[in-house]
């Protein structure tokens, strides 16, 4: 298998590359960083996988197993964001028996590469609209399956006039929130415009219209004939004028929500492999999409969700790769899920934090671990986006009250110190 990667994640590090080695499959990770990914892996052998169950498997054949270490690796040094390069790379080493990414950057890139070596993948054109808003926007408008007004603003023109407020400011191909924020007037808009463009030079943005609502996630995969609709979580964000995403509480999509994300999707074009789909729905409201990442989700709720499912969705996702149809029975969710993330409220260096693995002092049924994006010592620059985390909790259990109030008494009793000052 070629894994197609920039930077190394915890989704490849402890859930993908451990799948692939129980697949017995040989792994050529094809990357622009790779003396990051060899620290990576080195680091990860013998450690438990994050989710709310490190240190048990569910029962069953078709589970994780926690504590596995990543299949025999070979990490080439190559770049990822050229098809061009990438194929040239990938055509020097042993032919694939499949090709996969799961980095929102590189799936353009990894479909392309897919189709040249005539393996499964994803459509192009779909991996594209899913990475750009505006080709999202777009396609969705001209497909007629909902509209929401949208601008696209470059460095080279002027602020356009004439626009609705509150709108959304964000990168056309932007992740994780960076440079996400509302902007109420026309100067606001030209401000904060000013600033996104002096931090990422040529980058185009896009105005859009402030969607009111509650924000949720759709989580799928499919094998391009049979969808598996996952489940979803409900989304808390931190206060205007960012978007934080600082809560995940397990939540599935309503029957309509989950018709018109999936009309959304086949609009798209979106057909093949994990899907996080990101919409709003306000009362009395049609369902409108935020953004769609052609992978699973992240953050570690991946893991939890393989919790809850008690499925590996990271060997299923490769098994779909290696050209493996899915089963039909969609598998169910077996109790309630929270994820959440500890925020920085501060620059400076992280000073103490909670140990990391499962965490005592949950209530009777509920498994709660603590898992650190930042370790004591680390340099905190405060973003307002989700680079802003230290940590990310995550709790299961069959009563989502208990679920709920055992993260709740977690972060009561949790110390995050910056600098000597707490944070929130």
């Amino acid at each position: 298998m070629h894994l197609i990667a920039s930077k190394p994640t915890d989704s490849v590090i402890y859930g993908f590359l451990p799948a692939a080695g129980r697949l017995g499959l040989e792994v050529f990770v094809l990357t622009d960083q790779p003396d990051a990914y060899e620290r990576a892996i080195a680091r990860a052998r013998g450690s438990l996988r994050p989710g709310a169950l490190p240190g048990t498997a569910p029962g069953g054949a078709d589970v994780l197993m926690p504590g596995q270490d990543p299949a025999p690796v070979r990490v080439v040094g190559c770049d990822p964001w050229d098809a061009r390069a990438l194929v040239a790379g990938m055509a020097m080493l042993p032919a694939p028996r499949a090709v996969f990414s799961n980095s929102d950057h590189l799936q353009a890139q990894t479909a392309l590469a897919a189709d040249y070596f005539d393996l499964p993948g994803k459509d192009w054109r779909s991996a594209l609209r899913a990475m750009d808003k505006a080709l999202m926007r777009l396609r969705l408008a001209e497909t007629g399956t909902e509209r929401v007004r949208a601008s696209v603003i470059t460095p080279a023109e002027p602020t356009p006039s004439g626009l609705r407020y509150p709108l959304v400011l964000k990168p056309a191909t932007g992740v994780a929130s960076e440079d996400v924020v509302i902007v109420h007037d026309q100067e606001d808009l030209a401000r904060r415009s000013a600033q996104i463009f002096g931090r990422r030079p040529g980058e185009r943005l896009l105005a859009e219209e402030y969607l009111t609502g509650t924000l949720r996630t759709m989580e799928t995969l499919s094998d391009g004939v049979t969808t598996w609709v996952l489940g979803g979580f409900r989304t808390d964000l931190s206060a205007p004028p960012f978007f934080i995403e600082e809560r995940l509480t397990w939540d599935p999509p309503p029957a309509d929500a989950q018709k018109h994300v999936r009309a959304a999707l086949g609009a798209l074009g979106v057909s093949f492999g994990p899907c996080h789909t990101e919409y709003v729905l306000g009362a009395g409201q049609a369902p409108r999409l935020i953004e769609v990442n052609d992978r699973l989700i992240g953050d570690h709720g991946d893991f939890l969700v393989c919790d809850l499912l008690g499925v590996d969705l990271f060997d299923r996702t490769l098994r779909i790769h290696c050209g493996q149809p899915l089963p039909p029975a969609v598998p169910r969710a077996r109790g309630h899920a929270i994820t959440e993330c500890a925020v920085a409220g501060q620059a400076g260096t992280l000073v103490t934090s909670p140990r990391p693995g499962p965490q005592p002092g949950a209530e009777p049924g509920v498994a709660l671990t603590y898992w650190p994006l930042r370790e004591p010592g680390s340099h905190v620059a405060l973003t307002h986006t989700n680079r802003d985390y230290l940590g990310v909790i995550c709790a299961l259990g069959s009563d989502s009250a208990a679920v709920a109030r055992s993260v709740g008494a977690f972060r009561a009793g949790g110390r995050w110190e910056i600098d000597g000052e707490p944070q929130p």
